[in-house]
């Protein structure tokens, strides 16, 4: 019986007595983990963090929002920007101060800080408003695209948490300047960009789980790509409130097909960077060139409208009709010659030889703050408030130097990981920051100061929460590991919110004594 019963093992097993097993193919990984578009599970948690994060924020941008003020008139640059959208109210839409040509941004944040204007009258809190939302939008966009660029609703968290407590924004949100809405509307392309990358890859991650990827060597078609034209009319307004927005039309537009190359790649298609060329080079062009541009002329609708705008009616008068670009349409060349005015201005805008403005800066001196701007101050006794008979009420354009003064070492680890790791997260905040950033050492002889880097915060922010990240250490790490890393995140989070709480009284123009104004100038740059 032992004979047969081997023999029947044998007979039907014969593997077991040395013939190799037959060859497997190992499972293939779940496609849209091997895409990287896992990690985003706690929708609920992540709205509840966004609207807490967004109303404290916007409690703290509106807060007080009618002072301080010059005697009831504008203080700073709101003298430029209040009274022309105040004069957008009286005549249809456009400025009316031809004699001057002053008018030399475009129109869009003008007319939305017309808007407050128009709701609550010509006064500090009509013409702020606005700026308060947008800046309110900002701390909601980006706890956004801090949550989907780490995966995790902490960090998105603490992005929000971030801007909320950063000076420079919380001044720039609640006086009526350009600034806010140029980091309004790069911030959101950004966000929007972000949304479109993942769903690249989630529709990517569909074909490969239906076998279609090899269907041609260049790879699937992905239909229209609705965020990623959300980016481009975004963009298109941000060149709306000011022509820089054009260095991040330019620097998104590369970013994304460079997204487009790797997914296909991290896909398997067999020729990825072709592939891009054939599928979505084209739709890239349509959505982040031809549609900014688009909605950029679409912003300036009240000029086309009207019949008293600044140079409205140029060709014919200043332009002749004639000419290799007689067919363009006569509104499109008269405001080409006003832009070319305007480009002008700015070109012949350079610092006075001995003359500087007091507070003006250069951009070397911008990623840490060293030269920040007054933008309000009263003092002596006709400020009250402060429990002495001579206060001090300023108010001063200031980064928080917590978070600010890491931007070096921020920025040098942020390019590491972008060139040795090739981690696109890195690379996706440097483009953000260097776009708003570089472009200023093109002509060091122009006028400059700290305001402009307004766009550029929200990327020192996610810097700066990308580097947390890597101190917190990743889920799976050892208890210690994470309690460590969690400690450290808690005290530099409770380092930047308690720099904010002590400058806050010259942030928001609070009346504090003299000994207190002095103590809050921590730098000769300051003063």
């Amino acid at each position: 019986m032992g004979g047969r019963g081997e023999g029947a093992v044998l007979t039907a097993s014969p593997e077991v007595v040395g013939t190799p097993p037959p060859l497997r193919t190992p499972p293939s990984p779940d496609p849209r983990r091997r895409l990287g578009v896992d990690g985003l599970d706690d929708r609920l948690r992540g709205w509840v963090v966004t609207i807490v994060l967004g109303v404290l924020g916007g409690v703290l941008r509106f807060a007080g929002l009618r002072y301080p003020t010059d005697q009831g008139t504008p203080v700073f640059d709101e003298k430029h920007y209040v009274p022309q959208a105040w004069q957008m109210l009286q005549n249809g839409g456009v400025e009316d101060n031809p004699g001057y040509e002053l008018t030399v941004h475009p129109p869009l944040a003008k007319q939305l800080i017309a808007i407050g204007e128009w709701i609550f009258g010509y006064d500090s809190l009509g013409w702020r408003v606005a700026a308060a939302a947008a800046g309110t939008l900002c701390i909601v966009l980006i706890i956004r695209a801090g949550r989907r660029l780490t995966r995790s609703t902490l960090l998105g968290g603490v992005a929000g948490l971030l801007l909320i407590c950063d000076g420079l924004s919380h001044v720039q949100s609640r006086i009526g300047m350009l600034d806010v809405f140029s980091a309004l509307f790069v911030l959101a392309a950004f966000t929007t960009m972000l949304r479109d990358r993942d769903d690249v890859r989630a529709r990517t991650a569909v074909v490969m789980a239906e076998g279609r990827v090899d269907d041609t060597v260049y790879g699937p078609r992905l239909g229209f790509r609705w965020w990623r034209f959300g980016t481009g009319v975004l963009l298109g307004m941000g060149c709306a409130v000011k022509w820089s927005g054009i260095y991040w039309v330019v620097g998104f537009a590369v970013l994304t097909v460079l997204w487009d190359v790797t997914a296909r790649r991290a896909a398997g298609v067999q020729r990825p960077w072709v592939g891009t060329v054939r599928r979505d080079l084209l739709p890239a062009i349509w959505a982040l060139a031809l549609v900014p541009f688009l909605t950029y002329l679409a912003c300036w609708w009240a000029w086309f409208g009207s019949e008293t705008a600044i140079d409205r009616h140029a060709v014919g008068i200043d332009v002749g009709t004639g000419g290799p670009f007689s067919f363009v349409p006569d509104a499109l060349r008269s405001l080409w010659y006003y832009s070319g005015k305007v480009l002008a201005f700015h070109e012949s805008l350079d610092t006075p030889p001995g003359n500087p403005h007091p507070w003006e800066s250069k951009p070397w001196t911008w990623p840490m703050g060293l030269r920040p701007m007054l933008y309000y101050y009263a003092g002596g006794s006709d400020v009250t408030g402060c429990g002495e008979s001579e206060c001090v009420s300023a108010v001063m354009l200031i980064g928080t130097p917590a978070l600010w003064w890491p931007a070096p070492v921020i920025g040098a680890w942020a390019l590491w990981r972008a060139v040795t790791r090739f981690d696109w997260r890195y690379v996706a905040v440097l483009v953000g920051y260097g776009a708003g950033f570089l472009p200023w050492f093109l002509n060091l002889n122009r006028q400059m100061y700290f305001f402009y880097m307004a766009p550029v915060v929200p990327f020192l922010v996610l810097g700066t929460v990308l580097v947390m990240g890597e101190v917190l250490g990743r889920a799976r790490a050892q208890r210690e590991r994470r309690q460590t890393g969690l400690l450290v995140v808690a005290l530099w989070v409770g380092l930047i919110v308690a720099n904010f709480a002590w400058l806050w009284p010259i942030l928001d123009g609070v009346a504090i004594t003299q000994s207190q104004w002095q103590a809050e100038l921590w730098l000769p740059s300051w003063r």
